[in-house]
């Protein structure tokens, strides 16, 4: 069988990519790149900033760092976006290793993904990501919690924490141990989150001018928050780990259930009977997840190898979506009481039957380090085995296989003036699946064998004592996925009838780069500059009658229709008004297609950081642009608008203060079927100060501000950017006790 790699740890290829990482110049170290250097184009986020701050999505979390945007579906979802990148041109990795959740399965799932405790947060982006795992066209995120300890913990440790927020009369409790037994390295930590339905601004609600439902749109506004926006999750994770001169040895066991509404929902008919009724259902996900990890580091003392690490993981996850009766007795109690979250789970209020998207997969892979005085050079493999399967009344694929293997080789050389790395992988992948024909029930099968190859090279010099540049270009092959592949059926969480297409062929990203870094005492400024061209780019593309521009010459039968692909297996003779037929005719008609396009977009970054008081100030100016245009001209949809970030922050003993601004800009390059979206600015702040309980506890407070502003915003990049507007203004307050 064939499996996939992941080239996760191994980038010494990259370590001399220029920094481009938050205001305060520390030195951290990238568990992916095994280095001190923090380099272009990686972010190294402290744990302590994303665990100071409100707790939320991992995409809302990372969404003011220059290159990267969300994609959200109300608060418990945000998908990230790297470089105008998303979906699975972005993995999320836990600990080095790809989160194999169902987020690739639908726009309104989430990366399950804990927060808690987190050691650090490592974004790559662009292309140069294909270090880390397959087909990462726009970048990876990596999250890392330190579960399985690498190094002796040098005692005990216990930390319990609790916050409140206010937009969604949210609370959240967790408490984290780590202790050194008998010589073994001890970790657990749990976190249990409630956020209720989230406020909006007033005048958020955008009206549909429909025949006798004036009255209705008033009343939702009146409301003054988005209903099934809720969001609680429950997380627990434990490690145990033995550390020697030989290396060291773990294994990790962690599990995330989660229960959260679902804020829109398309309908497949435009009449309903008795919709009064169908009004008043609430529509939510449950998720479980399960995963055992093995981890562990050899020493070697071979003239050959130096050491060898090596990694397993076995992952369950299922998400299931239900509907049921929902009673409003209240904002507060129905979002978390046990009518709503009890009933859930339970089939007596329900009017659909469920809908369960799983994900089960086995990885394993190891890292062989071949370097010498001479150069840095590892040689890695990487196995999985994922199958992925959606049941239910909503089922829009049939079960699909993937299985993938892959082989990497990287090198890092100094050469006097330049400093070169190189790196290289092949994955051989085998995608299975089928797709059901509706009108005469046939099942046509499909098996996708084939071996994508990928490389990067960077060059980077100093100009001077202060200036870096850095040279990069990378080529990355992507297999299509399961969905662009098998997908068949309506999808409610996007309000449309999407098909897929089994003979889609791999996009194939070049990209190249330019950075520049300089540093003069207190002063520092940062510039990236990139082109993406991407052969055979795949997106859901809308079909809208009257842009036969857009439609059948470039993305209909010419090019996937009746010529390349056959009407048998994917033409609109099949996929297109046979489904109006069977009762769809009120979703949108969507087809995943290709076409050449090409990115290009900017960061830049200048700051200065001085002295002030007895403390430290540092303030600094960034901007993000991307720009996405298909071949013919036309706008790739979904991509965020250019965007401005103001950040200040200070500190001084045990004090800190932050304060930013991202002021995002009106989005008028649109594709097709999108609108424009109004700009916005979003203002938040936070101050944290520790005080000292006695010589081994300390007590953290931080109070924060979200949206400090209350403006109305809605991300270009969300399917339901109107219907589903970001929260309003947002107070809350953290404690945590450590000792």
């Amino acid at each position: 069988m064939k499996h996939i790699f992941l080239t996760l740890l191994t980038a010494s290829v990259f370590t001399n990519f220029l920094l481009a990482q938050e205001i305060d110049e520390v030195a951290v170290t990238s568990s992916l790149l095994e280095s001190s250097e923090i380099n272009n184009p990686l972010y190294v986020i402290e744990g302590e900033d994303i665990t100071d701050g409100a707790t939320t999505s991992l995409g809302e979390a990372v969404d003011s760092y220059l290159g990267v945007s969300i994609a959200d579906y109300g608060s418990a979802v945000g998908q990230p976006i790297i470089r105008g990148m998303s979906g699975p041109r972005v993995k999320i990795l836990k600990n080095g290793m790809v989160n194999r959740d169902v987020s690739g399965l639908g726009v309104d799932h989430l990366n399950d993904l804990d927060l808690n405790d987190v050691q650090q947060v490592e974004i790559v982006k662009g292309p140069s990501s294909l270090l880390y795992a397959n087909g990462t066209i726009g970048g990876i995120i990596n999250v890392v919690d330190n579960a399985i300890a690498e190094v002796d913990f040098a005692g005990s440790e216990f930390s319990a924490g609790y916050e409140t927020q206010s937009v969604n009369d949210g609370t959240s409790q967790n408490f984290n141990y780590k202790d050194n037994l008998n010589g073994f390295n001890v970790t657990f930590g749990y976190q249990n989150t409630e956020l209720g339905n989230y406020d909006i601004p007033e005048g958020a609600i955008m009206h549909e001018e429909h025949e006798g439902e004036e009255e209705e749109e008033h009343e939702e506004e009146n409301l003054g928050y988005i209903n099934n926006s809720d969001y609680m999750t429950e997380a627990t994770k434990f490690g145990v780990s033995k550390v020697g001169d030989w290396g060291y040895l773990g294994f990790s066991v962690d599990n995330l259930e989660s229960v959260y509404g679902i804020p829109f929902h398309g309908e497949e008919h435009e009449e309903h009977e008795g919709e009064e009724e169908h009004e008043e259902e609430r529509i939510f996900s449950t998720t479980d997840s399960e995963s055992f990890t093995v981890k562990g580091s050899l020493n070697m003392s071979g003239d050959l190898v130096n050491s060898v690490d090596f990694t397993f993981r076995d992952s369950d996850y299922v998400l299931t979506e239900a509907h049921a009766e929902e009673e409003h007795d209240d904002h507060g109690d129905d979002d978390h009481g046990d009518d709503d979250h009890g009933d859930d789970h339970g089939d007596d209020h329900e009017e659909h039957a469920p809908t369960n998207f799983m994900s089960s997969s086995t990885e394993y892979g190891a890292i062989f380090d071949l370097s010498n005085d001479n150069m840095t050079q590892k040689i890695v493999f990487n196995v999985l085995d994922e199958d992925s399967s959606i049941v239910g009344e909503e089922a829009f694929m049939n079960p699909a296989t993937s299985e993938e293997f892959t082989l990497g080789y990287f090198m890092s050389k100094d050469l006097g003036m330049y400093n070169m790395d190189f790196g290289m992988r092949m994955d051989q992948i085998e995608r299975s699946g089928s797709v059901t024909d509706e009108d005469h029930g046939d099942i046509d099968y499909y098996n996708i064998d084939d071996t994508t190859n990928s490389f990067a090279l960077t060059l980077g010099r100093s100009l001077s004592d202060n200036l870096d540049i850095n040279l990069g270009f990378a080529s990355v092959e992507r297999l299509p996925s399961v969905i662009e592949l098998f997908m068949n059926g309506p999808h409610m969480a996007t309000g449309r009838l999407e098909v897929g297409d089994p003979n889609l062929s791999s996009e194939t990203s070049n990209n190249f780069d330019i950075t520049f870094n300089y540093e003069n005492g207190d002063f520092y400024a940062y510039a990236s500059f990139y082109i993406n061209e991407v052969d055979n780019y795949i997106t859901l593309m809308d079909e809208l009658d009257g842009h036969d521009d857009h439609g059948d010459d470039d993305h209909g039968d010419d090019d996937h229709g009746d010529d390349d692909h056959g009407d048998d297996d994917h033409g609109d003779d099949d996929h297109g008004d046979d489904h109006d037929d069977h009762g769809h005719g009120n979703l949108i008609h969507a087809n995943y297609v290709q076409e050449n396009a090409e990115f290009d977009g900017y960061e830049i970054e200048f700051g200065r950081t001085m002295s002030l008081a007895s403390g430290e100030l540092t303030y600094s100016f960034g901007r993000d642009e991307v720009n996405a245009r298909f071949s013919d001209g036309h706008y790739v949809p979904r991509i965020n608008p250019a965007r401005n970030v103001y950040s200040l922050s200070y500190e001084q003993n045990d004090t800190v203060f932050k304060l930013n601004l991202k002021s995002v800009e009106k989005q008028n390059d649109v594709g097709e079927g999108e609108t424009t979206t109004d700009s916005y600015r979003m203002l938040d702040t936070r101050v944290t100060k520790t005080f000292s309980v006695n010589d081994r506890s300390e007590m953290k407070v931080t109070l924060f501000a979200n949206n400090l502003l209350d403006e109305i915003a809605r991300n270009h990049s969300s399917f339901v950017k109107d219907p589903v507007p970001l929260p309003g203004r947002n107070f809350g307050v953290k404690f945590n006790l450590s000792f």
